[in-house]
């Protein structure tokens, strides 16, 4: 499966990035470099191997979950530069939907 062009554009547009003709094309080489390797990985036959879902043996050593006090609202908006409502108002960071988010 080849990627194209327009393909590498779609998926740095929703990256919110932009390349210029020589990135293009040295990115679209690559991830179709990177789509081959993948291929080439399916077509090992891996009959009667075990599904490994972790190669090391790690066992996560859970704290109980306790219910602590947290900080005063009024403490810690005093450093805050801009709030509404009680909440820390922050710069918009979507376009209005387009590029995908």
């Amino acid at each position: 499966m080849a990627i194209t062009e327009n393909e590498v554009k779609h998926v740095a547009n929703l990256a919110k990035l932009s390349f210029n003709e020589d990135e293009l094309q040295e990115f679209t080489t690559q991830l179709g470099k990177i789509i081959e390797m993948v291929e080439t990985l399916e077509e090992v036959d891996t009959t009667g191997v075990p599904f490994t879902s972790n190669v090391v043996e790690t066992i996560n050593v859970m704290r109980e979950d306790v219910a602590q006090p947290g900080w005063d609202r009024a403490e810690l908006m005093k450093n805050v530069p801009e709030s509404e409502d009680g909440f820390i108002k922050v710069p918009a960071i979507m376009d209005d939907g387009e590029a995908g988010a």
